[in-house]
Protein backbone atom coordinates (compact mmCIF):
# COMPACT_ATOMS: atom_id res chain seq x y z
CA UNK A 1 0.00 0.00 0.00
CA UNK A 2 2.91 2.55 0.79
CA UNK A 3 4.47 1.65 -2.52
CA UNK A 4 1.64 2.33 -4.80
CA UNK A 5 1.05 5.62 -2.64
CA UNK A 6 4.04 6.52 -3.37
CA UNK A 7 3.89 5.74 -6.99
CA UNK A 8 0.32 7.91 -7.18
CA UNK A 9 2.44 10.48 -5.28
CA UNK A 10 5.33 11.09 -7.70
CA UNK A 11 3.08 10.55 -11.20
CA UNK A 12 0.38 13.07 -9.23
CA UNK A 13 4.06 15.58 -9.11
CA UNK A 14 4.95 14.97 -12.84
CA UNK A 15 1.25 15.57 -13.54
CA UNK A 16 0.89 18.78 -11.40
CA UNK A 17 -1.10 21.68 -12.28
CA UNK A 18 -0.07 24.47 -15.30
CA UNK A 19 -0.48 27.98 -14.63
CA UNK A 20 -3.79 29.53 -16.25
CA UNK A 21 -3.70 29.93 -20.03
CA UNK A 22 -2.54 32.88 -21.05
CA UNK A 23 -4.28 34.73 -24.21
CA UNK A 24 -1.88 33.67 -26.74
CA UNK A 25 -1.68 30.03 -25.25
CA UNK A 26 -3.72 27.56 -27.81
CA UNK A 27 -5.23 23.47 -26.85
CA UNK A 28 -3.93 21.85 -29.52
CA UNK A 29 -5.88 18.56 -31.09
CA UNK A 30 -4.28 15.36 -30.13
CA UNK A 31 -4.66 12.49 -32.58
CA UNK A 32 -3.42 8.67 -31.85
CA UNK A 33 -2.59 7.25 -35.51
CA UNK A 34 -0.96 4.10 -33.48
CA UNK A 35 -1.38 0.62 -34.47
CA UNK A 36 -0.57 -2.69 -32.54
CA UNK A 37 2.74 -5.20 -34.01
CA UNK A 38 4.40 -7.86 -32.30
CA UNK A 39 7.87 -6.84 -33.19
CA UNK A 40 9.39 -4.59 -30.43
CA UNK A 41 11.91 -3.12 -32.35
CA UNK A 42 9.17 -1.34 -34.70
CA UNK A 43 7.86 2.59 -33.74
CA UNK A 44 4.14 1.63 -34.29
CA UNK A 45 3.18 4.45 -31.85
CA UNK A 46 2.33 7.94 -33.27
CA UNK A 47 0.54 10.52 -31.65
CA UNK A 48 0.57 13.95 -33.29
CA UNK A 49 -0.21 16.96 -32.11
CA UNK A 50 -2.21 19.82 -34.63
CA UNK A 51 -2.75 23.30 -34.64
CA UNK A 52 -2.86 25.96 -37.62
CA UNK A 53 -1.88 28.75 -34.78
CA UNK A 54 0.75 27.25 -32.84
CA UNK A 55 4.39 29.18 -33.05
CA UNK A 56 6.15 28.01 -29.85
CA UNK A 57 5.86 25.06 -27.28
CA UNK A 58 7.80 22.88 -24.94
CA UNK A 59 9.27 19.51 -24.93
CA UNK A 60 10.13 17.83 -21.68
CA UNK A 61 11.79 14.82 -21.22
CA UNK A 62 11.74 13.46 -17.74
CA UNK A 63 12.84 9.98 -15.68
CA UNK A 64 9.53 7.55 -15.01
CA UNK A 65 8.40 7.97 -11.72
CA UNK A 66 10.12 4.46 -10.91
CA UNK A 67 13.12 5.58 -11.60
CA UNK A 68 14.15 5.79 -7.80
CA UNK A 69 14.03 2.29 -7.14
CA UNK A 70 14.84 0.91 -10.57
CA UNK A 71 17.26 -2.35 -9.36
CA UNK A 72 18.07 -3.61 -13.13
CA UNK A 73 17.75 -1.56 -16.56
CA UNK A 74 17.36 -3.27 -19.71
CA UNK A 75 18.41 -2.06 -23.14
CA UNK A 76 18.79 -4.82 -25.53
CA UNK A 77 16.92 -4.89 -28.60
CA UNK A 78 14.41 -7.42 -29.10
CA UNK A 79 14.12 -8.92 -32.83
CA UNK A 80 11.24 -11.53 -31.70
CA UNK A 81 8.58 -11.33 -34.50
CA UNK A 82 10.28 -8.64 -36.65
CA UNK A 83 11.20 -8.96 -40.38
CA UNK A 84 12.88 -5.34 -41.61
CA UNK A 85 13.30 -7.10 -45.49
CA UNK A 86 10.93 -4.89 -46.71
CA UNK A 87 12.71 -1.49 -45.24
CA UNK A 88 14.27 0.63 -48.32
CA UNK A 89 18.05 1.16 -47.72
CA UNK A 90 20.42 3.70 -49.27
CA UNK A 91 24.09 2.92 -48.93
CA UNK A 92 25.92 6.14 -47.59
CA UNK A 93 27.69 8.62 -50.14
CA UNK A 94 31.21 8.65 -48.05
CA UNK A 95 32.35 5.37 -45.91
CA UNK A 96 31.26 5.26 -42.43
CA UNK A 97 32.55 8.04 -40.16
CA UNK A 98 32.88 9.60 -37.57
CA UNK A 99 33.31 13.67 -36.91
CA UNK A 100 33.61 16.39 -33.96
CA UNK A 101 32.09 19.78 -34.93
CA UNK A 102 32.54 21.60 -31.65
CA UNK A 103 34.04 20.79 -28.22
CA UNK A 104 34.09 22.79 -25.06
CA UNK A 105 34.42 22.10 -21.50
CA UNK A 106 30.64 21.66 -21.30
CA UNK A 107 29.33 20.46 -24.44
CA UNK A 108 30.28 18.86 -27.67
CA UNK A 109 28.93 17.58 -30.80
CA UNK A 110 29.99 14.10 -32.58
CA UNK A 111 28.20 13.20 -36.30
CA UNK A 112 28.05 9.72 -37.67
CA UNK A 113 27.78 8.15 -40.89
CA UNK A 114 26.28 5.09 -41.47
CA UNK A 115 26.83 2.46 -44.21
CA UNK A 116 23.42 2.34 -45.11
CA UNK A 117 20.08 4.43 -44.22
CA UNK A 118 16.79 4.07 -45.39
CA UNK A 119 16.61 7.54 -46.58
CA UNK A 120 18.59 9.39 -49.05
CA UNK A 121 21.37 11.68 -47.30
CA UNK A 122 20.43 14.77 -48.77
CA UNK A 123 20.32 16.94 -45.59
CA UNK A 124 23.00 19.17 -44.44
CA UNK A 125 24.76 19.73 -41.34
CA UNK A 126 26.47 22.93 -40.45
CA UNK A 127 28.42 24.79 -36.96
CA UNK A 128 30.13 28.05 -37.90
CA UNK A 129 31.92 27.58 -41.27
CA UNK A 130 32.03 23.55 -41.13
CA UNK A 131 29.27 22.49 -43.37
CA UNK A 132 28.92 18.40 -43.61
CA UNK A 133 26.56 16.28 -45.70
CA UNK A 134 25.07 13.00 -45.42
CA UNK A 135 25.47 12.20 -41.68
CA UNK A 136 22.94 10.02 -40.31
CA UNK A 137 23.25 10.36 -37.02
CA UNK A 138 24.33 13.70 -34.84
CA UNK A 139 25.14 13.40 -30.71
CA UNK A 140 25.10 16.35 -28.28
CA UNK A 141 27.31 15.26 -25.09
CA UNK A 142 27.53 17.18 -22.37
CA UNK A 143 29.96 17.18 -18.89
CA UNK A 144 28.13 15.48 -15.81
CA UNK A 145 29.82 15.44 -12.17
CA UNK A 146 32.12 12.54 -12.78
CA UNK A 147 31.76 12.01 -16.54
CA UNK A 148 30.19 12.35 -20.11
CA UNK A 149 26.56 12.07 -20.96
CA UNK A 150 24.65 12.00 -24.29
CA UNK A 151 21.91 13.87 -23.63
CA UNK A 152 20.34 14.44 -27.35
CA UNK A 153 20.30 13.13 -30.73
CA UNK A 154 19.05 13.95 -34.28
CA UNK A 155 18.79 11.50 -37.21
CA UNK A 156 19.02 14.58 -39.81
CA UNK A 157 17.89 12.65 -42.55
CA UNK A 158 14.02 12.23 -41.46
CA UNK A 159 13.90 14.62 -38.42
CA UNK A 160 13.85 11.80 -35.30
CA UNK A 161 15.07 13.36 -32.24
CA UNK A 162 15.50 11.34 -29.37
CA UNK A 163 16.10 13.45 -25.55
CA UNK A 164 17.04 12.26 -21.68
CA UNK A 165 17.94 13.77 -18.89
CA UNK A 166 21.42 13.56 -17.00
CA UNK A 167 21.13 10.04 -15.62
CA UNK A 168 20.31 10.27 -11.59
CA UNK A 169 22.55 8.51 -8.98
CA UNK A 170 23.75 6.28 -8.81
CA UNK A 171 23.08 4.81 -12.29
CA UNK A 172 25.50 5.15 -14.56
CA UNK A 173 23.15 5.75 -17.55
CA UNK A 174 19.82 5.59 -18.80
CA UNK A 175 17.95 4.77 -21.81
CA UNK A 176 16.68 6.64 -24.97
CA UNK A 177 13.33 5.54 -25.75
CA UNK A 178 10.58 7.37 -27.33
CA UNK A 179 11.35 9.79 -30.78
CA UNK A 180 9.86 12.84 -31.56
CA UNK A 181 9.34 14.90 -34.79
CA UNK A 182 9.24 18.66 -34.77
CA UNK A 183 8.93 20.95 -38.16
CA UNK A 184 5.99 20.26 -40.95
CA UNK A 185 5.38 16.66 -40.27
CA UNK A 186 4.43 14.73 -43.73
CA UNK A 187 4.13 10.73 -44.22
CA UNK A 188 6.93 9.00 -46.50
CA UNK A 189 5.33 5.31 -47.03
CA UNK A 190 4.19 4.05 -43.48
CA UNK A 191 6.07 6.39 -41.44
CA UNK A 192 5.74 10.10 -40.55
CA UNK A 193 9.00 12.25 -41.17
CA UNK A 194 10.07 15.76 -41.42
CA UNK A 195 12.04 17.21 -44.36
CA UNK A 196 14.65 19.26 -43.49
CA UNK A 197 17.02 20.71 -45.91
CA UNK A 198 19.69 21.66 -43.19
CA UNK A 199 20.50 22.44 -39.27
CA UNK A 200 22.52 24.62 -37.95
CA UNK A 201 23.95 24.50 -34.21
CA UNK A 202 24.74 27.35 -32.48
CA UNK A 203 27.33 26.44 -29.04
CA UNK A 204 26.30 29.92 -27.59
CA UNK A 205 22.82 29.28 -27.34
CA UNK A 206 23.09 25.40 -27.43
CA UNK A 207 20.24 25.61 -30.08
CA UNK A 208 19.28 23.82 -33.53
CA UNK A 209 18.35 26.10 -36.29
CA UNK A 210 16.33 23.67 -38.76
CA UNK A 211 15.57 24.81 -42.26
CA UNK A 212 12.79 22.33 -44.05
CA UNK A 213 12.43 21.67 -47.48
CA UNK A 214 9.31 23.66 -47.57
CA UNK A 215 10.98 26.97 -47.29
CA UNK A 216 9.66 27.45 -43.24
CA UNK A 217 11.90 27.14 -40.20
CA UNK A 218 11.93 26.25 -36.82
CA UNK A 219 15.15 26.54 -33.81
CA UNK A 220 15.12 23.47 -30.90
CA UNK A 221 17.02 25.24 -27.96
CA UNK A 222 18.13 23.28 -24.74
CA UNK A 223 16.67 25.24 -22.06
CA UNK A 224 17.58 23.25 -19.05
CA UNK A 225 18.22 19.90 -18.62
CA UNK A 226 19.29 18.51 -14.69
CA UNK A 227 19.27 14.70 -13.05
CA UNK A 228 15.36 14.97 -12.90
CA UNK A 229 13.98 16.19 -16.67
CA UNK A 230 15.15 18.23 -20.03
CA UNK A 231 13.24 20.66 -21.33
CA UNK A 232 13.51 21.84 -24.73
CA UNK A 233 12.14 25.07 -26.35
CA UNK A 234 10.64 24.97 -29.76
CA UNK A 235 9.99 28.14 -31.85
CA UNK A 236 8.44 27.99 -35.67
CA UNK A 237 8.61 30.51 -37.97
CA UNK A 238 5.34 29.90 -39.19
CA UNK A 239 2.38 27.71 -38.24
CA UNK A 240 2.29 24.55 -39.57
CA UNK A 241 -0.93 24.42 -41.62
CA UNK A 242 -3.26 21.65 -44.13
CA UNK A 243 -4.04 19.72 -41.35
CA UNK A 244 -0.56 18.76 -40.27
CA UNK A 245 1.12 17.79 -37.41
CA UNK A 246 3.94 20.19 -35.91
CA UNK A 247 5.20 17.61 -33.29
CA UNK A 248 4.51 14.19 -32.68
CA UNK A 249 5.74 11.44 -30.51
CA UNK A 250 6.83 7.95 -32.30
CA UNK A 251 7.56 4.87 -29.59
CA UNK A 252 7.36 1.47 -29.17
CA UNK A 253 4.56 -0.94 -27.77
CA UNK A 254 3.76 -4.56 -27.65
CA UNK A 255 1.88 -5.39 -24.75
CA UNK A 256 1.81 -3.87 -20.68
CA UNK A 257 5.35 -5.63 -20.12
CA UNK A 258 6.98 -4.44 -23.11
CA UNK A 259 7.18 -1.16 -24.29
CA UNK A 260 8.67 2.05 -24.66
CA UNK A 261 5.25 4.30 -23.42
CA UNK A 262 2.17 2.84 -22.62
CA UNK A 263 -0.48 5.44 -21.51
CA UNK A 264 -1.01 8.71 -22.38
CA UNK A 265 -2.63 12.02 -19.76
CA UNK A 266 -3.94 15.11 -21.52
CA UNK A 267 -4.64 18.32 -19.99
CA UNK A 268 -7.89 19.23 -21.32
CA UNK A 269 -8.77 22.82 -21.36
CA UNK A 270 -11.30 23.99 -18.68
CA UNK A 271 -11.23 20.35 -17.03
CA UNK A 272 -10.47 20.38 -13.34
CA UNK A 273 -7.87 17.26 -13.44
CA UNK A 274 -6.39 15.17 -15.84
CA UNK A 275 -7.36 12.76 -18.62
CA UNK A 276 -5.44 9.57 -18.04
CA UNK A 277 -5.81 6.45 -20.42
CA UNK A 278 -4.12 3.17 -21.76
CA UNK A 279 -2.15 4.19 -24.85
CA UNK A 280 -3.30 2.28 -27.58
CA UNK A 281 -7.46 2.76 -26.62
CA UNK A 282 -6.54 6.33 -26.53
CA UNK A 283 -8.05 8.02 -30.22
CA UNK A 284 -7.94 12.07 -29.70
CA UNK A 285 -8.63 15.07 -27.70
CA UNK A 286 -8.05 18.65 -27.18
CA UNK A 287 -5.34 19.74 -24.74
CA UNK A 288 -2.66 21.91 -23.63
CA UNK A 289 -0.49 19.16 -21.77
CA UNK A 290 0.33 16.17 -22.84
CA UNK A 291 1.99 13.41 -21.19
CA UNK A 292 3.08 10.08 -22.40
CA UNK A 293 5.08 7.55 -20.58
CA UNK A 294 4.72 4.28 -18.10
CA UNK A 295 3.82 3.80 -14.94
CA UNK A 296 5.18 0.54 -14.28
CA UNK A 297 8.40 -1.39 -15.23
CA UNK A 298 9.17 -2.29 -18.94
CA UNK A 299 11.51 -5.16 -20.12
CA UNK A 300 12.01 -2.88 -23.08
CA UNK A 301 14.13 0.25 -22.44
CA UNK A 302 13.31 -0.11 -18.74
CA UNK A 303 14.93 4.00 -17.53
CA UNK A 304 13.50 5.77 -20.53
CA UNK A 305 12.01 9.25 -20.08
CA UNK A 306 8.81 9.85 -19.89
CA UNK A 307 7.95 12.84 -23.01
CA UNK A 308 5.64 15.87 -22.27
CA UNK A 309 4.27 18.60 -25.20
CA UNK A 310 3.16 21.59 -23.22
CA UNK A 311 2.91 25.47 -23.50
CA UNK A 312 1.32 25.51 -26.83
CA UNK A 313 1.12 28.99 -27.77
CA UNK A 314 0.49 31.80 -30.89
CA UNK A 315 3.71 34.25 -29.98
CA UNK A 316 7.24 33.01 -30.77
CA UNK A 317 8.44 34.92 -27.79
CA UNK A 318 9.43 33.04 -24.63
CA UNK A 319 7.20 34.78 -21.52
CA UNK A 320 9.36 37.42 -19.51
CA UNK A 321 11.20 35.32 -16.68
CA UNK A 322 10.91 37.08 -13.11
CA UNK A 323 14.07 38.45 -11.76
CA UNK A 324 15.64 36.70 -9.19
CA UNK A 325 15.77 38.88 -5.82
Amino acid sequence: MRANRLRLALIALALSAAPALAASDVAVEVRNESEPVLCAEKDNVTIKAISPEVRRFQIEAAHPAYIAGLMRDNWDADWTACDMTGDPVFAAVTPPRRVTFYESIEYWLVGYTFPTFWRPSETTFKVGDRVEKGLHLVQLWKLGKDRSHELLVVYPQDGYWRARPMPPAPLPATAYGSSFLVGPIVQDGARPVVNIREIEFDPKTVSFKMSFRDGSSGTLKLDSVDENRMVLDVVLDRPVGGGNAFVALRSMYVTEFNNDVARIAIREPGAKGWREEPLMPFTSGKATDIWMGRTTHSRHNTSSPDMVFRNFSKDPNPPARAEKK
